[in-house]
């Protein structure tokens, strides 16, 4: 049974809000030809598709980001919103709890919240909207608190599909978070396109920093990255989708297509999940 890192709000009702009414993703939809995927899913039929796709579990942020341009909000993904999800589909939608950095220590204090009292599995950053780079001091005290929570942090990773600086993600500012937060467990997701090879460099170096694969369609991967998952980075890779942007059965049958040592494959699909994500239960099947 596979774990999906990153899959976002699945629900049509969600998935309008996100896209459809907001102005700065909405031209994605069009150019990444995502029309019909943001239709959605209700709880049940998800859950459904999850079954059929072999998929355990799904983690699914609250969203938070910010207009570049405008210096405002574009995108709120409340943690009600996701709680509900968690409730709906027990056991197999876990939380991701978005960071407001406008927020500051407030920022910190909602998190612990999530954790403790909600049952959030992780924190969220998306920073390019706010141009700070993911080594910037104001994001130190998140981090901090991830390893006081014991829980992941996942950030965007490689470049920005919205109009925001992609410099803010680049793989490389994660050198400094990861030597100062050793115990930080680190997913920088999207394969950090287009610097996969750094970003390589950067999992290879840190134990505790993790590459993912969400919002890149395995068949496109860059084969270096499909090369250090299957030798010397066999469990420093998670597989993902970032739903809608990619269907979950597309990615699983283009997965199966690439020629991966069996312990390659389960350490993509699931084992290194398990590391992050203290919750999983190692080896689940079904």
């Amino acid at each position: 049974m596979a774990i999906d890192y990153w899959t976002n709000i699945f629900t049509p009702d969600g998935l309008r809000k996100m896209y459809t009414e907001n102005e700065e993703l909405a031209p994605v939809v069009k150019w990444w030809s995502m029309d019909e995927r943001i239709k959605g899913y209700e709880p049940d039929a998800f859950v459904r598709l999850l079954d059929e796709c072999r998929i355990e579990k799904v983690y699914v942020p609250s969203f938070k980001m910010q207009s570049y341009k405008r210096r405002a909000p574009i995108l709120s993904v409340e943690a009600d919103d996701v709680r509900a999800l968690m409730a709906a589909c027990p056991g197999r939608v876990g939380g991701l709890f978005g960071i407001d950095i406008s927020l500051g220590m407030g920022a910190v204090r909602q998190l612990e919240i999530a954790v403790r009292e909600w049952g959030f599995e992780g924190a969220h950053i998306h920073c390019n909207g706010w141009g700070i780079p993911l080594n910037h001091r104001e994001l130190y005290p998140i981090y901090a608190k991830c390893v006081e929570l014991d829980i992941p942090v996942i950030v965007q990773s490689g470049h920005s599909a919205e109009k925001m600086p992609s410099e803010m993600t680049r793989p490389i500012h994660l050198d400094d978070v990861a030597l100062y937060f050793e115990d930080l467990r680190i997913v920088a997701s999207h394969t950090g396109w287009p610097w996969v090879e750094e970003l390589i460099a950067m999992a290879w170096k840190h134990p505790n920093l993790y590459i993912g694969c969400g919002a890149h369609a395995p068949k496109y991967w860059d084969p270096k990255l499909v090369r250090f998952l299957d030798s010397r980075g066999k469990g420093k890779v998670l597989w993902g989708t970032d739903f809608p942007v990619v269907r979950h059965k597309d990615s699983m049958e283009q997965v199966a297509a690439i020629d991966l040592k069996p312990e390659s494959r389960a350490l993509l699909m699931r084992g290194a999940a398990e590391k992050v994500f203290k919750s999983l239960k190692p080896g689940a099947a079904k």
